[in-house]
């Protein structure tokens, strides 16, 4: 049951950080100084923050997970 719930939450945080993250990186406004390129970001990162969390519990659940014995 441990590493079911491991393998969906890996699932969720992994389509959630791609998701979010893409939508965070498009969010970025360019501006040159000196003969250089800056990007700053005026995203909120913590839908990212939180995806990339749930990838790492749902990993570790989904390792240490204990599976169903007869």
């Amino acid at each position: 049951m441990q590493k079911a719930i491991g393998i969906v939450l890996l699932i969720l945080g992994i389509i959630g950080t791609i998701y979010f993250g893409v939508q965070a990186i498009q969010q970025s406004e360019s501006f040159n100084l000196l003969g250089y390129e800056v990007a700053v970001s005026s995203a909120n990162w913590t839908p990212v923050i939180i995806s990339a969390a749930v990838l790492i519990i749902g990993l570790i659940l989904s390792v240490t997970g204990k599976t169903k014995t007869k």
